[in-house]
């Protein structure tokens, strides 16, 4: 994690650290990064409805070049996040981790809104409830395990590139509906049984990026607790938005 420390922090800003210390600072850090994430999910969840009200910005954002325009500047953010929120700039740690927020609330609202319309906005609600559970114990797990989880990385991170790529093959190149819908409810079954994995992953690294960043002082912990709740947020609307695609195709509606 020492790449995505400030560039000015210098270790030892903490003085002596006893175990009793860290405990309680790593107890307040993760509730720091749930909160940020919390009111990410929340915020994203209010625009959703406020681009579901405007009906010619939802049938603009529906329209290709305008979802896959967000869908690669959620890309490019993601990939650029840690150098933004690890730059030292407070403000900009904050943008970056907002205008994620906001982009992935008008990628989804047109996809949310097609379930308010067939009558099937009971979905949303029961897509929200498994993510929420399935969140909750993934990141239990990845909280309390004692195995190690660094060795993941590699492989976690070739499983998202080959599912993006699948996705977009999915997109522009299946045109049969019953190909689409098959392949598409593969994809979302493994995009959510990798993203329980991952967010179990991700606990587990924001746990040990609070180590190192308790070295460097405040303004280290609470850059960490923003990149967590970033990459955690990350994982957790995806799933969502895979979980509700499952429960459409399976509807039998």
């Amino acid at each position: 994690m020492a790449q995505f420390l400030p560039n000015n922090a210098r270790p030892g800003s903490l003085g002596p650290t006893t175990a009793e210390t860290i405990d309680e600072g790593l107890r307040s850090y993760m509730l720091r990064v749930y909160n940020y994430m919390a009111l990410g999910v929340a915020g994203t969840a209010a625009l959703v409805l406020v681009f579901m009200s405007n009906l010619p910005l939802l049938k603009t954002l529906a329209t290709t070049p305008v979802r896959l325009g967000l869908f690669f500047a959620i890309l490019g953010l993601g990939f650029f996040a840690h150098k933004v929120i690890y730059s030292g700039n407070k403000i900009a740690a904050h943008a970056a981790y907002w205008t994620y927020c906001a982009l992935w609330a008008a990628l989804m609202a047109p996809f949310v809104f097609t379930f308010f319309a067939k009558g099937q906005g009971v979905l949303v609600g029961k897509a929200l409830a498994i993510t929420a559970a399935t969140f909750a114990a993934c990141s239990l797990v990845g909280y309390t395990t004692k195995r190690d989880m660094t060795g993941w990385s590699g492989f976690l991170s070739y499983a998202v590139i080959g599912l993006i790529i699948a996705s977009l093959v999915s997109f522009f190149f299946i045109t049969d509906p019953g190909t689409s819908k098959t392949l598409s409810l593969l994809i979302s079954c493994a995009v959510v049984l990798l993203f329980a994995v991952m967010i179990a992953f991700e606990t587990q690294m924001i746990k040990s990026m609070y180590i190192e960043a308790a070295q460097y002082g405040d303004n280290a912990i609470n850059q960490s607790a923003i990149f967590g709740a970033f990459a955690l947020y990350g994982s957790i609307v995806t799933m969502f938005q895979h979980i509700l695609n499952i429960l459409g195709l399976t509807s039998g509606d």
